[in-house]
């Protein structure tokens, strides 16, 4: 049974009824609207959370010689990263104490790595100012690391970063008289790696004038009188943890 509208006409009066009828015209639809399915794309979740991998290159300095493996400076910049919210490995490691540009190229070489690193460090030279005082091979060696760095990176020049050589000169472990030829040298090698550094558009950060602040704070020198403490490599990774940030 369906409502129909229909109407009878009195002079002067005009009265609409409602009656009821079956199958006419003009009948309400009381079928219910139809139901269309709410579309819900599902979420992958799945997909693993990348980590970047992280590469130090170096010496004494990047191994971290008298001090603890977390307060090494690529240690402790990953730590730094971990609390921004990037997420970041443990570093992996080619340094060992003593080694010039040309004891790191032959590691680099020997050893079994798994390119492309998302981030690597290059901190080289003191060594080879201590050993050969030879500027003009520096350069030549230098440029080859960095090179190879940047090959490492998946040739990604903005992910390789380039640190000054700390000025040993302000641990007691200088005598006073040579101070300031220590000094002087430091600051020759450190000209170099930085021009070639900037030659390829590759940050660098000067972390020399950090190490000078040995002379007066005892507290930033490890136990062996001449490397860094864990509260100098601190300071490094403090400039160094929001260039990688800005780079991932």
């Amino acid at each position: 049974m369906k409502l129909v509208f229909g109407r009878v006409v009195i002079p002067g009066i005009v009265v609409v009824f409602i009656g009821c009828g079956k199958d006419e015209p003009g009948t309400l639809n009381t079928t219910p609207p139809a139901t269309y399915p709410v579309v819900v794309t599902p979420v992958d979740n799945t997909t693993p959370i990348k980590n970047y991998s992280y590469l130090a290159l170096g010496n004494s300095y990047t191994i971290g010689q008298s001090v603890s493996p977390d307060q090494r400076f690529p240690a402790q910049t990953v730590e730094l990263l971990l609390k921004n919210n990037v997420k970041v490995n443990a570093p992996f490691y080619i340094a060992t104490t003593g080694w010039t540009t040309i004891n790191l190229m032959s590691a680099i070489t020997t050893s079994t790595i798994t390119p492309p690193y998302d981030v690597l460090s290059l901190l080289i030279g003191v060594n080879d100012q201590y050993q050969f005082r030879d500027t003009t091979g520096y350069r030549e060696r230098f440029t080859a690391l960095l090179e190879k760095s940047i090959q490492l990176s998946g040739n990604k020049p903005s992910r390789v970063f380039v640190l000054s050589i700390p000025d040993y000169s302000a641990t007691p472990f200088v005598p006073p008289a040579q101070k300031l030829q220590v000094s002087k040298e430091v600051d020759w090698f450190n000209a170099i790696n930085k021009d070639v550094a900037e030659q390829r558009k590759i940050s660098y950060t000067d972390i020399t004038r950090s190490t000078r602040d040995a002379s007066s704070n005892s507290a930033l020198v490890a136990t062996d009188g001449l490397h860094p403490s864990g509260l100098e490599y601190a300071k490094w990774a403090m400039m160094l943890a929001p260039k990688i940030k800005a780079a991932l």
